[in-house]
């Protein structure tokens, strides 16, 4: 589609692009502003890395109030469509005794229904990294314009995000070969890797798909037992930090912001896996996805230097 691009002219530079849902958390505790990619996008700029957001919004009470709130925050909405006749998205929550999230993700939703465009391409295309995840897949309309943009994306990010039933094997697979950094928890490489017979540890789950689908860094959260980095194949561990957990919601989502934005730094392996846990550890303590917060707060936790 975007084969004779015309860029157009002053199209402003974003570190980061973020695609898929922006929608409403119907948390137990009130709605919130969510998504995973635009937790992302939040928490990035939180970071001062200028992200931008692609994604869609209805034309409605909650679509206006969801674009107040990011434009409030400072997140990018240059690029959140709006739709005339699709609803905003929300999805209803429920947290358990652990402090764990079950969803159910409502459609129609109009972040289904992202559409292609040059200003968008461009602005992709200048992009250090491009962040997606497979939920944004779910329906035909978004899931061909990320595959479009994809094309034009440096530095593919997938955060692999798995929501049932909105995915299956063979999409993921090819999500797979499109990343060149792999984001995901604990139970979704237990999943993916059951695909796969044969690899028992974690580090061999791993490395398989490193080599099967030519991935030079994953990134595995675990949780309250912390984060493994693997870098071309050299595997870095951080056992995390203990916290009195409010919600997890968004921690995994902040460890992801905090990874590119301490690898955008150049920083070293180490430091970039302290610093996503200190920020991750973080956020726990807050309800909800975006929360207020310093960063003076997560560089206050005593850095683990035994990695």
């Amino acid at each position: 589609m975007f084969d004779n691009m015309k860029i157009p002219p002053s199209i402003p530079r974003h570190s980061i692009a973020c695609f898929g849902e922006v929608l409403w958390d119907l948390l137990p505790s009130g709605p919130q502003p969510g998504g995973a990619p635009m937790n992302v996008a939040y928490h990035l700029h939180k970071l001062n890395r200028n992200p931008a957001m692609i994604s869609r919004t209805g034309k409605d009470e909650r679509g206006r109030k969801l674009l107040d709130i990011l434009q409030n925050k400072g997140v990018c909405t240059d690029y959140i469509q709006q739709d005339d006749t699709v609803p905003t998205g929300i999805v209803n929550a429920q947290q358990h005794a652990n402090g764990d999230m079950t969803y159910e993700i409502v459609a129609p939703a109009a972040w289904d229904h992202i559409t292609a465009d040059d200003r968008t391409a461009a602005m992709v295309e200048q992009a250090d990294y491009f962040v997606f995840g497979s939920l944004a897949c779910r329906h035909p309309a978004s899931r061909e314009t990320l595959f479009q943009l994809l094309e034009k994306a440096r530095t593919k990010v997938l955060d692999i995000n798995l929501r049932a039933p909105h995915y299956d094997r063979p999409l993921i697979e090819s999500l797979l070969q499109k990343a060149d950094i792999l984001k995901l928890n604990i139970d979704e490489l237990e999943l993916v890797s059951g695909w796969y017979p044969g690899a028992v540890s974690i580090t061999a789950r791993l490395a398989h798909l490193r080599e099967r689908f030519s991935i030079p860094v994953i990134v595995l959260t675990m949780g309250a037992n912390g984060a493994m980095l693997d870098i071309n194949g050299k595997t870095y561990n951080h056992p995390g930090y203990k916290m009195k957990v409010v919600d997890t919601v968004g921690s995994g989502d902040a460890f992801l912001a905090a990874t590119l934005s301490m690898m955008q730094d150049n920083a070293g392996p180490a430091d970039t896996l302290d610093f996503a846990n200190r920020l991750a550890a973080t956020i726990t303590t807050y309800k909800g996805a975006c929360p207020d917060y310093d960063i003076k707060e997560a560089d206050s936790l005593k850095r683990i230097t035994h990695i």
